[in-house]
């Protein structure tokens, strides 16, 4: 706290703005600090609303220690002052009674006597005050269930009697009761209970996050895994990090260990590592450890002990390590509160849970489905189980002459096997065969790089596979393979050709992106230039080898039709491919045939024929089928897809894609680019109207893109997948998902290019607000304003972000701070303008000042129109035609709204009346009958309630009604009919 308050007034302030902090350490401290202020005063009052403030950080908090200490002084002051407590005072120290009573419940080193002394006192406080009992017999049967003794009594006893004004609020109580059916072993009955909980009817500051922890596995036991999944994601969004939620954070470990989702939980152990040292609570600690251990012990049995885990800070632990510890502590506590309970309920309770088995073998919780193998270190793929491979050979010989053998052919089972011999060659016993088929160890050396070198360049790792292959090429130098080193060499000229060109500076985007794919198409040029050379002066080349220096000479011209899309580019690409495919058919190289085929085919898509392109391809497809390579066919399938979305026939590229991705199950996923065949699908189904299939095909597509190495790529279709995800009412399944992507240490680190990181945290805010959870939204998009305010290349972007932030603060009460965002929007659209975006932002700020404010936000609710006009006239000078509602149309109706809300009527007629006049009528085609209805009713109803004139409103109505059914739109003229009616009963 930067200044004490001085005032009791600044002290009040002080207060709110502590009320408005999220619960932790920051609020519990500053909760100290005034009532230290407040003891200054000398006054009771400010002092009593200080320590309500503090004893509440301690309880949400969790630090169930120092609560009791804070109520203790609370109650001095009510027997020493009983009169400066007024009724609001006094309900919120005897509904604070049920605080210490579970306080105190948490510390095993309060005795049980001690315990019921303090339920004794809290039933003579209420019996003196003249309360009902029924919060006493609540807290008795809470006592009775931890101890584990006589609950049945102690239940009957609370729930047969009449709620109170200081009984637990309507969700908590649920909550007891549904668990005491739980115990019971009746998860029906528990689960009845818990409905209107967990449809969110009823809800408090702990409901209905609690409830969902317990519901779960009840959930799961009686199948309704599917609302079982829902209520995970949104539960656990709702406790994750909060100390005072730690035994439900727990609980939510323990779901993902039971239904295969071992990777999620250690996912979700990591981002909750603050509860191992934030948690003051011995209980809470008890359920989080208890949760912890499920899941740990679980990972453990699956052989992956030696996995990296969460736990406490100041050391690095294994799943193994942090499991024994885990169980260590846990058992102590357990051990310590059934000592001073005389039972065996928490040891017993413990068990139960460690001792249960996994529920599900796999359920699918988020769009971001991992295994453990995928959070494991890095190892070689395997080839798919779906295909009968060739053995790897045993003999180290053997093992050698058949990668290089595979290598030739192209085929994708050479990385395996060259896998395998990086492996044996660093190992230090690793003795190279002296065979003269095999050759020297340089030899292999320089192949195994060239591998290495390939496997970067699919990656987009450019510059890194530039070097390799130098190196490559220097060792085949040294080997005496002059034909490997040229094309080692050929793929380097290649690899720094398709480098990021730098930054041009020209200023101008238009100017920079020309002069960025000249620069391109210059460097692929001289690239096939030095190719040429290298080819003409290569002796005594190997035909697998030429047809290779054949193949790369195609793609960089290839490369350099797709930059610079130039007719006059396509002739020597077709050259360069009818070159290869000649020398590959004398030579039947069916790798490099297809290949030729290919580039033609990719000629024809580039320069926009794609009939030809298609005609090619189905030539290539039977060649395939008849001849092989079989890798080809699902790349081959999934071009022709790509060929059938740009004919617009979704229907023949999803069959197309869809037999593709069923063949790619026969290779490895970097042969048959099983993710673009999976992105591809995803467009395909969305132009088919299936948007909840594609959005399967887009996360499958970002697994894929992850799995092997394409990290930018992947992140990106997983935005894209949020993004879907949202668009289709899946809010909780979009903010899981980015929730997982933005907890990535890279990302968290701020390592990842930051406009992909905003655009993550974008999407999250965005369904933060769809999911009404306004606070972190608005939070989220204040954050995202300021740092984008410093994108000077971007100001669109800022515009557009500070725009959406305008919105959240005025939906949040907070004009101000909404107008300064606003001027942010408006100034960053001076230099890029968003017309649409900024006009519906500003009517909307009006339309929501006019709401809450009425006729006093009148003023600044004009301001935020007269802006939007001036908006509305820029983009009408631009001639900028809006995608949505015309700008000046949409802007009278704003008036005419504001007006409305604001009490000045006449005014508000008059707007709407020229919106219509504006829209003229209600389109062609119908197109702006909605928005023509509306107006309609509005005006009708300024006209006939507000301005009492009924008359002249039903007129209006019954026209429009007319009009309206005559042009078939009878589904619009329903508010209408409705209003008249309304009308007519009130003459």
């Amino acid at each position: 706290m930067p200044t004490a308050p001085q005032t009791t007034d600044e002290l009040y302030r002080a207060l709110q703005e502590n009320d408005r902090r999220p619960y932790g350490r920051t609020r519990t401290v500053t909760a100290e600090e005034l009532v230290d202020a407040a003891e200054q005063f000398g006054e009771p009052v400010p002092l009593i609303h200080a320590l309500l403030e503090l004893q509440e950080a301690y309880t949400y908090g969790s630090e169930p220690r120092k609560s009791p200490v804070v109520f203790a002084r609370l109650l001095t002051l009510f027997d020493e002052q009983p009169d400066v407590f007024d009724e609001r005072l006094r309900h919120l120290l005897f509904w604070r009674f049920k605080w210490v009573s579970n306080a105190l419940r948490q510390l095993p080193e309060i005795p049980l006597a001690s315990l019921r002394q303090w339920l004794t006192e809290m039933r003579d406080r209420y019996e003196k005050a003249g309360l009902a009992l029924q919060p006493y017999y609540g807290q008795v049967y809470q006592l009775a269930a931890h101890v584990g003794e006589d609950t049945a009594l102690a239940y009957e006893l609370w729930a047969g009697r009449a709620r109170t004004r200081l009984s637990d609020c309507e969700a908590c109580e649920i909550c007891e009761r549904a668990r005491y059916h739980l115990v019971a072993g009746d998860d029906e009955r528990a689960l009845r209970v818990w409905e209107p909980v967990l449809a969110g009817k009823e809800s408090c500051q702990e409901e209905p996050a609690r409830s969902v922890s317990h519901a779960l596995l009840p959930l799961l036991r009686t199948g309704r895994s599917e609302r079982a999944r829902e209520l995970h994601l949104a539960g656990y969004r709702a406790c994750r990090r909060n100390p005072a939620m730690s035994g439900e954070v727990g609980r939510h470990l323990e779901f993902c260990a039971l239904t295969g989702n071992e990777a999620r939980g250690l996912e979700l152990l990591a981002e909750n590592r603050n509860l191992f040292d934030e948690v003051d609570s011995p209980l809470d600690q008890f359920d989080f450890l208890t949760g912890v251990e499920v899941l740990l012990t679980r990972v453990e049995q699956l052989g992956h002990g030696e996995l990296p885990a969460a736990g406490w800070a100041g050391r690095t632990w294994t799943v193994a390590g942090l499991r024994a510890e885990v169980g260590r502590r846990a058992d102590d506590l357990a051990a310590r509160f059934d000592a001073r309970n005389g039972t065996t309920a928490h040891a017993d309770r413990r068990r139960a849970r460690l001792e249960r088995a996994p529920l599900l073998d796999a359920l699918e919780l988020t769009l971001r489905t991992r295994s453990l193998d995928d959070v494991a270190p890095a190892a070689p793929a395997a080839v798919p189980a779906s295909r009968t491979a060739d053995a790897v050979p045993e003999s180290l010989p053997e093992l050698i002459l058949r990668a290089r053998a595979l290598e030739e052919q192209g085929h994708p089972d050479a990385r395996l096997l060259w896998a395998r011999l990086r492996t044996l060659v660093a190992a230090d016993d690793y003795a190279h065969p002296d065979e003269d088929a095999v050759g020297p160890l340089v030899l292999l050396r320089a192949d195994l790089l060239a591998d290495e070198a390939d496997r970067a360049g699919q990656k987009d790792e450019f510059a890194e596979a530039a070097a390799l292959h130098e190196e490559a090429a220097a060792l085949y130098d040294d080997a005496g393979a002059p034909g490997q080193a040229a094309l080692s060499r050929a793929c380097a000229l290649l690899a720094r050709a398709e480098l990021p060109m730098p930054d041009t500076g020209t200023g101008a985007d238009a100017d920079a992106d020309a002069g960025g794919v000249e620069a391109k198409a210059a460097a692929l040029s001289d690239a096939h230039a030095a190719m040429v050379r290298l080819h003409e002066q290569a002796p005594d080349l190997a035909p697998y080898v030429e047809a290779r220096l054949l193949r790369l000479r195609a793609t960089a011209l290839g490369l350099r039709l797709q930059t610079t899309r130039k007719e006059e580019h396509a002739a020597p690409v077709q050259a360069e491919a009818d070159r290869l495919h000649t020398f590959a058919v004398r030579h039947d190289i069916a790798t490099q045939i297809s290949g030729a085929l290919l580039l033609r085919v990719s000629t024809h898509a580039l320069t926009g024929d794609l009939p030809a392109a298609v005609a090619g391809i189905d030539e290539l497809l039977e060649r395939l089928r008849a001849h092989g390579p079989a890798w080809h066919l699902p790349r081959t399938l999934g071009l022709r897809g790509r060929l059938q979305l740009g004919l617009h026939d979704a229907q023949a590229a999803y069959t197309d894609l869809t037999e593709g991705l069923r063949l790619a199950a026969d290779w490895p996923a970097h042969t048959a680019d099983t993710g673009r065949l999976h992105s591809d699908l995803a467009e395909a189904c969305m132009h088919l109207g299936r948007p909840e299939e594609a959005l399967r095909h887009l996360s499958r597509a970002a697994e894929v893109q992850l799995r092997h190495g394409s990290r930018i790529e992947a992140l990106c279709t997983y935005s894209n997948a949020a993004q879907l995800s949202l668009d289709l009412g899946h809010i909780e399944d979009s903010i899981a998902l980015l929730d997982s992507l933005l907890a990535e240490p890279d990302v968290a680190a701020g390592e990842l290019d930051d406009r992909l990181t905003a655009q993550l945290r974008l999407t999250r805010a965005r369904a933060l607000h769809a999911g009404e959870d306004l606070k972190a939204a608005t939070a989220e998009f204040v954050a995202l304003a300021a740092e984008s305010a410093g994108w000077d290349d971007d100001p669109g972007s800022h515009a557009m972000i500070a725009a959406e932030t305008a919105v959240l603060l005025a939906e949040s009460g907070e004009f101000d701070r909404a107008r300064e965002a606003a001027d942010q929007a408006i100034a960053a659209h001076a230099r890029a303008p968003r017309y649409e975006q900024l006009s519906n932002c500003l009517r909307e700020l009006a339309r929501l000042q006019a709401r809450q404010q009425g006729s006093d936000g009148l003023s600044d609710a004009l301001g935020f129109l007269a802006d939007a006009g001036r908006i509305a006239d820029e983009a009408r000078a631009a001639g900028f035609e809006a995608a949505g509602r015309p700008l000046d149309t949409a802007l009278a109706y704003e008036h005419g709204r504001v007006h409305a809300y604001a009490g000045t009527y006449e005014e508000a007629l008059a707007a709407l009346e020229k919106a219509l006049s504006l829209l003229g009528d209600t389109g062609p085609q119908g197109e702006h009958a909605g928005e023509w209805a509306e107006c309609v009713r509005l005006a009708a109803a300024v006209e006939g309630i507000y301005l009492e004139r009924p008359a002249p409103a039903l007129a209006r109505l019954d026209a429009a009604i007319t009009h309206l059914t005559a042009q078939g739109h009878t589904e619009e003229t329903e508010p209408l009919t409705s209003l008249a009616a309304q009308l007519r009963d009130e003459a």
